[in-house]
């Protein structure tokens, strides 16, 4: 059962902290999971966090200090000392303390590694270091259990029982050569039905799954989410390797780019939260907003333009905010399609399948919306060759649309630009202007302007 944070449990603690109550904290506390914990600890100041914090011990700590807010545990981290620091630290996984002391100052990060009391903890914790956080590298761990195919099935068993001491959790059993080298996986089933003389060459699975330290986040989020893999071994430029990712790194990844894909769509143009400063989420969100008001001032000229036209024919006019509405949620939808299957990899490139079916869609939409205009405004007003006039508009401004929605993710995607910017403000504000020209520009040439 989930564990809901209420006014009365947090009220309970802060008396005990006053009370300077260790033993009644830890009791009350030591049960719950360390995210409930983490959720906990937000919901105090920072004095009051950082006081539990202290009274718990290292090995549910360590796990807290992954859940906490960002500011809040720099906070947190702030106020411990370097050995205290690095008392947390030798409870976590590489990866995930590598991570930590990646926010550290320079000169406090020196001291937490040199506070370090496993040294080979602390070798691989600097060997990770060395990646961009952003790539295989950055988000492996070293924690694995690997077997040499020299080995017989007796001698593996002995040296996977001494490994695994280290591993939370044995997603696979990697097999390396002398070298190192990957050279595939060891089921475990064929390990328990092997004769003990059995050579691990002659069982082990060949095929197996792989990265390269260099290989981008957002690239291992998606080759494990099409082979629905757990965790996947990541290799050096010689092939040795040298890590492992696992699902719940990976998890991380494609929250993270959810979020940054989000805001792009919605005219975002930086990574921000809602804690964030108001000067960092105003400099995050202004530059859209211009570029619109920019955009929308050159719409607002091209109804200057048709101001003869829409004097002599009053109800085009009328309809413009409809048009702009329905073109643009046309393009949205259509780049939205497309943006998320460059996301999972269903769509590469351009398709002529696609855009046909794709364009196809947008004509019958676009017929269906025309008729059922024509028909309001025939019985509205009793115009008919101008209801006529927009419909026809209606239908041409809708298709491109629908081909801008199409074909500017694909043409962002090529061009290494985000194609999720393109489900946005870029594609309302583009189908106004283009779509106001066409509209009037159908309508003159039926109406005879």
């Amino acid at each position: 059962m989930e564990f809901k944070v209420s006014k009365e449990f947090i009220h309970q603690l802060e008396e005990l902290i006053n009370k300077k109550n260790d033993n009644e904290l830890e009791v009350l506390l030591n049960d719950l999971h360390h995210a409930d914990i983490a959720e906990i600890l937000d919901e105090l100041d920072f004095d009051e966090a950082t006081y539990i914090f202290k009274v718990l011990d290292s090995d549910k700590t360590a796990e807290i200090l992954l859940e906490l807010e960002e500011d809040l545990r720099e906070n947190i981290l702030s106020r411990l000392s370097p050995k205290e620091i690095a008392e947390e630290l030798d409870e976590l996984e590489t990866n995930d303390a590598a991570d930590i002391i990646a926010e550290l100052s320079q000169e406090i990060k020196a001291e937490v590694i040199s506070e370090l009391v496993d040294v080979e903890h602390a070798k691989d914790i600097v060997d990770l270091l060395r990646y961009d956080e952003n790539t295989a590298g950055g988000l492996m761990g070293k924690e694995l259990v690997k077997v040499n195919e020299n080995w017989n099935v007796l001698t593996c068993v002995k040296e996977m029982r001494i490994q695994a001491e280290n591993v939370s959790r044995v997603h696979s059993i990697y097999v390396v050569d002398d070298e190192n080298r990957l050279k595939g996986r060891l089921s475990l089933k064929d390990l328990l039905t092997s004769s003990t003389k059995t050579q691990i060459g002659e069982v082990y699975i060949r095929k197996l799954n792989f990265v390269n330290v260099d290989t981008e986040d957002v690239e291992v989020a998606r080759i494990m989410q099409k082979y629905d893999l757990e965790a996947i071994p990541v290799v050096d430029e010689l092939g040795r390797l040298v890590g492992r990712i696992t699902i719940d790194d990976i998890v991380d990844v494609i929250k993270e780019e959810a979020d940054k894909d989000y805001q792009l769509a919605a005219g975002i143009t930086q990574d921000v939260e809602s804690n964030d400063s108001v000067y960092e989420l105003t400099k995050a969100r202004l530059p859209w907003l211009l570029i619109g008001m920019v955009i929308e001032i050159v719409a607002s000229f091209v109804l200057k333009g048709n101001e003869g036209t829409f004097q002599k024919y009053s109800t085009l006019i009328i309809f413009v905010p409809l048009l702009s509405a329905t073109a643009g949620n046309i393009g949205v939808q259509a780049s939205a399609i497309v943006v998320q299957g460059l996301a999972n990899g269903t769509l590469k490139d351009f398709s002529r399948g696609y855009f046909t079916k794709e364009i196809t869609v947008s004509m019958i939409s676009g017929s269906i919306i025309s008729l059922l205009l024509l028909g309001y405004h025939s019985i509205m007003y009793q115009q008919y060759l101008v209801g006529f006039a927009i419909s026809i508009s209606m239908i041409v401004v809708i298709l491109f649309a629908a081909t801008l929605g199409t074909l500017v993710p694909l043409f962002l995607n090529k061009n290494k630009i985000d194609p999720a910017i393109a489900t946005g403000p870029f594609i309302t504000t583009t189908n106004d202007v283009f779509g106001i020209m066409l509209y009037f520009g159908v309508a003159n040439l039926i109406l005879g302007f």
